[in-house]
């Protein structure tokens, strides 16, 4: 796959043509008072498993509308009586998987938060373990993009936003956390969950995300070939008197809008042969980022994007900012 998307002088100056609501923060405000007036406490229950260096954790939380979701917290064996942490997001489709998928980072001394995606976790190997209680309307092809579409109250990611901000809540609840220090990450769809949390929230100490979803749709509809974003091209060639209701509803969810909001340090992966999250939609983020940032490209790959080197830099970056 060749570079196919704006040259590098141009990424780095590229703004998405999608608008701020004028309600957009009352909008979030008020989604997430409603969501924690009906929080209760999140529940750990230690699980058995063959991992030698690392604590698992089965942790229910309440997300949008009170409603429970599923997590792994994970924990080094020995490490001090409170420890910094990471809240971990999904990829599309994939769940918060089993208890012995841990990553890298608790073997590296930071706890972990997976965080379940709501009916998602049939997809990627990680399956997952929490319904979405709430019905749609018409979708394209059973993805969720397209699910509530039409009104921003309806939408799917509403809710999972709402959720992917809670976790915040409950992760400083957690016995042996320091909540003074909690990161967020994620890569694609997790990348983009991220990013909203740190637009939806001013009490993160680091943000990472990788090749990140759910940016600029305006122009991820019209150049992915590949992906979640053809969901909504898709549904959209059919439904071709309902583009401007949309894009409407898309912009209260759009990382290219709410990154403007975000104050916390931010360390982004692109990839510039990304067919799936081209690298416009992603310098589309970045660039509108309200906080410190810094930004690794690889030239040469497509949506896997730095994968291992990414981590090695991660590992440099993330003691500076949870030191």
């Amino acid at each position: 796959m060749p570079q196919y998307d704006l040259p590098e002088s141009e990424l780095a100056t590229y703004r998405t043509t999608a608008q701020a609501p004028d309600d957009l923060d009352a909008f979030w405000a008020d989604t997430l008072a409603e969501a924690r007036a009906l929080a209760t406490p999140p529940t750990v229950e230690q699980v058995k498993t063959p991992l030698v260096g690392v604590e698992v954790h089965d942790v229910s939380f309440s997300g949008f509308g009170g409603e429970r979701i599923r997590a792994w917290y994970r924990r080094p064996v020995g490490a001090g009586a409170e420890v910094p942490t990471v809240v971990r997001y999904q990829g599309y489709t994939g769940g918060r998987g089993l208890p012995h998928q841990i990553g890298f980072l608790p073997t590296a001394g930071y706890a972990t938060l997976e965080v379940d995606s709501r009916g998602q976790g049939s997809g990627g190997g990680n399956v997952g373990d929490t319904p979405d209680a709430h019905g749609h309307g018409p979708s394209y092809l059973g993805g969720f993009m397209t699910r509530g579409v039409l009104r921003k109250e309806d939408y799917y990611y509403r809710r999972l936003y709402t959720d992917a901000v809670l976790a915040v809540d409950a992760v400083k609840q957690l016995p042996g956390v320091d909540a003074e220090r909690i990161a967020v990450h994620g890569i694609s769809q997790g990348g983009g969950l991220a990013l909203a949390v740190a637009a939806l929230r001013d009490d993160l100490s680091a943000v990472m995300a990788d090749v990140p979803f759910l940016c600029d749709f305006p122009r991820g509809m019209v150049l992915a070939t590949d992906g979640p974003y053809l969901e909504l091209a898709g549904y959209l060639s059919s439904h071709r008197d309902e583009v401007g209701q949309v894009l409407e509803t898309l912009a209260y969810v759009d990382n290219a809008v709410l990154a403007t909001r975000a104050t916390a340090p931010l360390l982004l992966s692109v990839a510039l042969m990304d067919t799936v999250c081209p690298p416009s939609t992603v310098h589309a983020a970045f660039n509108a980022y309200g906080g410190p940032k810094q930004l690794r490209s690889y030239p040469f790959n497509n949506h896997e994007g730095g994968q291992f080197h990414q981590e090695a830099l991660q590992l440099e970056w993330l003691p500076d900012h949870l030191r």
